[in-house]
């Protein structure tokens, strides 16, 4: 499957959304010629909201290019939805199973043919009480460094404005006026980005690589949205397993030993001013 195919229900499905999508939110991209014009590349995005998916996809999708996500196996298994993300080519998580490895061989194949694959590398909806990233996972960092293919960071602020889930899990929905919602598209880091250098052993990324290499995916996301919130985004990212920020060493013995398997958006497929938790 390239990077071009258009299954016809995908393109029944985006017909149907992006007119809902659009009648709530009023989308502003910037640098999506940062996409590259041909060879596989993982897309990686803050997580803010259940909307983010159709928020990150569907600048891909105008350029061109079926958005492929990471999506947690158990929403296949939802009567009706699971059969739709099915056809439209997303890729089965299965966490902590003995089949946890075919999410990544179906991706690296998606990449092989020249695809474009989504990554939310926190892994879930940002805990953070100011909405900036948490640490990452080193999924995406993984995938990238296997397939050899370059990470392009994402960024985007206003889906919190439409609907909104505080930290204890309470929802707020407002669907008028229409929000605002900025999205921000950074330049490819090829692998030598993400570890100068190279791998010590191509294809076949370290710990310690890993690590390195999701910090710097993290920090580009922070930084795209910093630029967009126009604000100093935070030098140390929250830690979820911590409730905190941590510091650097604690950190990165805490990343090392993390499985590397954070991808999947929740809820399916689903500038300033923006809502922010006290």
């Amino acid at each position: 499957m390239s990077r071009t195919s258009q299954r016809s229900t995908f393109r029944v499905l985006a017909g149907m959304v992006i007119p809902v999508y659009r009648l709530f939110a009023r989308s502003h991209w910037r640098g999506r010629e940062n996409f590259p014009d041909s060879g596989g590349f993982v897309v990686v995005a803050n997580h803010l909201t259940e909307l983010d998916p159709i928020t990150v996809a569907y600048p891909v999708y105008a350029s061109g290019i079926m958005p492929r996500f990471l999506a947690k196996e158990s929403l296949f298994r939802v009567p009706m939805v699971g059969t739709i993300i099915a056809k439209i080519g997303q890729v089965p998580v299965y966490r902590g199973t003995s089949r946890a490895k075919d999410s990544l061989v179906a991706a690296l194949a998606e990449l092989d043919s020249g695809g474009a694959v989504i990554v939310y590398p926190e892994g879930t909806i940002t805990l953070d009480p100011r909405m900036w990233p948490m640490r990452g996972r080193t999924g995406a960092a993984r995938l990238a460094l296997k397939a050899g293919v370059p990470v392009v960071p994402m960024a985007h602020w206003g889906d919190q404005e439409i609907l909104y889930r505080d930290p204890s899990g309470h929802r707020t929905v407002s669907l008028w006026p229409r929000k605002c919602v900025d999205v921000i598209v950074g330049e490819p880091m090829h692998p030598d980005d993400l570890v100068p250098g190279g791998l010590q052993r191509p294809g076949h990324p370290s710990s310690d690589e890993l690590t390195k290499a999701t910090e710097s995916i993290m920090g580009a996301i922070t930084d795209l949205l910093g630029e967009l919130r126009q604000e100093e985004a935070p030098r140390e990212l929250f830690d979820p397993r911590a409730g905190a920020a941590r510091s650097d060493d604690a950190a990165h013995s805490h990343d090392a030993a993390r499985d590397a398997d954070g991808a999947a958006p929740e809820g399916g497929l689903g500038a300033a001013g923006g809502r922010v938790a006290p």
